[in-house]
């Protein structure tokens, strides 16, 4: 019997992850209250993030109990990472065979797996292809730098060349993705009524703070629906909205619950939101849109509230992402240009590195200074 091919390009799928389980949201809330990253509670972190996870457990546990008790991102992100290789595999036989392998930071599959997997499989060549469209030091950054350390902590440091995708939100099959999946969602509503509809994109909020130290994702989110309703051409009119706040301190807003309620003060009855950011399904879109803001909306006075159905198994979602990485490596592209860019307040050491790079590469503010940056594991912090 013939040995299989060993892996000649590895796409690690990064993304936050969800509790497949209710037994695992404990473990995902302290993992994720854990990360200063995304929620700074300062030198009392791991005291405070056992705290608060324990407290809000049980909370969650039932929102995931009433969406089927687990979230689904895990079985779509296997589900386009796999029909993506088979994809590149025919349009792009000289990197073949490609596999997936699904990198969360919160939830299983965790990093260190997957970066296991992928040494067992004999792969070299690995792109770390962010599955939030949208750049945010909170996401895509976190996790990158995650992986950074976790190479480190597994002396792998050497082990794979690698090259970012680090966002893709006017990429414009992502946009034709999207916009297919707004038409089905505008289907749900009466074709006399269709006009009428006013089409909310949802994102999930970041904190202030973040926002403040000059962090892309807002107006990468703006621009993503902006293209939306270019590619689309529609008369409708649409607003962008945040929602998934956690804690007292500020967010990015207005919120989507104000937002619905403000649009039904004004006398709207239909509204369509649209997830956008989320490339799946998960508790945001499932539980937060589907119950929580209809149960609001309808309370409000709004007679028809819609959701576009998200990205899941949409087939220009897998052309898009496919198509994405044939051009990346056709390009022979390390990262983005805005990836060497720290936010003018960053004070992280680690962010935007890249270790063991396909290419040499500095980031800008270690190139204005004459500073190598950290590329190696003995130099990244």
């Amino acid at each position: 019997m013939s040995q299989p091919r060993k892996v000649r390009t590895a796409i690690a799928m990064l993304n936050m992850g969800g509790p497949s389980t209710l037994n695992e949201v404990p473990s995902f809330l302290k993992n994720l209250f854990s990360d200063s990253e995304i929620i700074p509670l300062g030198p009392l972190q791991n005291v405070l993030s056992d705290i608060i996870s324990k407290r809000r457990s049980p909370k969650i546990a039932e929102q995931y109990a009433s969406i089927g008790g687990g979230s689904p991102i895990g079985h779509w992100t296997n589900y386009q990472g796999e029909a993506l290789c088979k994809l590149l595999d025919e349009i792009r036989p000289e990197s073949a065979p490609h596999k997936h392998y699904t990198m969360f930071r919160y939830a299983n599959p965790l990093t260190e797996a997957a970066l296991k997997q992928m040494k067992d499989d004999g792969a070299e060549r690995a792109i770390a292809f962010s599955q939030y469209p949208q750049w945010s030091c909170t996401t895509t950054g976190s996790s990158m730098n995650h992986l950074w350390r976790e190479l480190k902590r597994l002396d792998m440091g050497t082990q794979f060349k690698w090259s970012l995708i680090d966002r893709w939100n006017t990429h414009p099959g992502y946009i034709a993705a999207l916009s297919q999946r707004v038409k089905i969602g505008l289907e749900q509503f009466a074709p006399e009524d269709r006009h009428k509809v006013v089409i909310m994109f949802s994102a999930h909020s970041v904190p202030m703070k973040v926002v403040y130290k000059g962090d892309p994702y807002t107006k990468e989110i703006a621009s993503t629906s902006e293209h939306v309703m270019k590619h689309l051409n529609l008369p409708n009119t649409h607003i962008l909205s945040w929602q998934s706040k956690v804690g007292y301190l500020p967010w990015m807003g207005p919120s989507t619950s104000d937002v619905i309620k403000g649009l039904a003060r004004q006398g709207h009855k239909h509204v369509l939101a649209v997830p956008v950011a989320f490339t799946s399904d998960h508790i945001e879109t499932l539980y937060e849109i589907d119950i929580e803001y209809a149960e609001e909306a309808h309370a409000a006075g709004i007679e028809h509230f819609k959701r576009s159905p998200s990205l899941n198994d949409e087939p220009l979602l897998v052309e898009a992402m496919a198509e994405l990485v044939k051009e990346h490596l056709d390009s022979e592209t390390l990262c983005s240009p805005a990836y060497a860019l720290n936010c003018p307040q960053c004070e992280n050491p680690t962010c935007r590195s890249i270790m063991n790079p396909i290419k040499p590469y500095s980031r800008l503010r270690d190139a204005a200074k004459g500073v190598p940056t950290p590329q190696s594991v003995a130099e990244l912090q």
